[in-house]
């Protein structure tokens, strides 16, 4: 089983209901106006921002990230050791930035509108298994779409034309997913990222030397919570993480959690939240 759109509409409603205070927002539609939710935890001066399933076929950090603000949302408020962001970090999280793809890897043709099923089929070389399907619905990778050296990327990808994977579009910030995270990080300026991605278990903290001193500190403390590696440099522009560390010169990160082959059964994220407990709590 995978962790679908409809999943989240339902754990983000029944948060609301069991927890007076918990507010969620919509920062963004999708490309088929698929509202792209955020919502709030903490109460802390420092500004921390977690994403996740910005790849349609990893939404087991969607299902982390819900785990684990209600994890936070069930703890007692005087319990800062277990939590202990809670109260010096106000930390956003965005938990599914591809609602529409995360829909096509989850339930296949029939979650696209009809006007796109011919489209999306011809993206995917008339195959009808959507497993390896990591774009958005115009087939164009969210995560190719940022200012970062973005003509590097489109160099190194190759790619002429939309795919289920790897094209970067043909322009940075064209699809409305890129724009709003793109939007909501400019509106808060937030003092660190975190990009949640699967698989891998490994953490890239640089970026073409635009992190400051802090982040291999921070890195470090991360591998070392949850034993997964620390890497400063992978050969990738565009991405968030990247976008993030050039624009505002604070840390920011990519983790690839969990082991497999995406998509990463929705079984996986409990596992992968015990692993990474220390980094999600830690406000760093």
């Amino acid at each position: 089983m995978l962790y679908c759109y409809c999943h989240l509409q339902d754990d983000l409603k029944r948060l609301k209901e069991q927890y007076p205070g918990f507010q969620v927002k919509t920062i963004g539609n999708s490309c088929l106006g698929n509202p792209i939710y955020a919502f709030a935890l903490g109460t802390g001066s420092k500004k921390v921002f977690y994403s996740g399933a910005m790849h349609a076929n990893e939404s087991i950090t969607a299902k982390l990230l819900m785990l684990f603000a209600e994890r936070v949302l069930q703890w007692p408020a005087g319990a800062g050791k277990k939590i202990p962001f809670r109260d010096r970090a106000t930390l956003w999280i965005v938990p599914m930035v591809n609602p529409d793809g995360v829909e096509l890897v989850c339930h296949g043709l029939e979650s696209v509108t009809p006007e796109w099923q011919e489209a999306v089929v011809e993206i995917n070389d008339f195959d009808f298994c959507f497993d390896t399907w990591k774009a958005n619905i115009h087939g164009i990778d969210l995560n190719d779409q940022f200012p970062a050296c973005w003509e590097e990327e489109v160099a190194r990808r190759d790619a002429d034309r939309p795919g289920p994977a790897n094209f970067p579009g043909t322009r940075p910030l064209s699809e409305p997913e890129a724009i709003a995270l793109a939007e909501f990080t400019l509106a808060q300026e937030f003092d660190l990222a975190i990009a949640w991605h699967s698989q891998g278990e490994e953490i890239y903290w640089g970026y073409r030397g635009f992190e400051p001193p802090e982040s291999k500190e921070i890195a470090e403390k991360m591998a070392k919570s949850s034993g997964y590696t620390a890497i400063q440099n992978v050969e990738s522009d565009a991405g968030y993480k990247d976008w993030f560390l050039m624009r505002f010169g604070k840390p920011a990160f990519t983790i690839e959690c969990g082991l497999g082959v995406n998509p990463l059964p929705v079984e996986d994220a409990t596992e992968i939240l015990k692993k990474t407990w220390g980094i999600l709590t830690s406000g760093y």
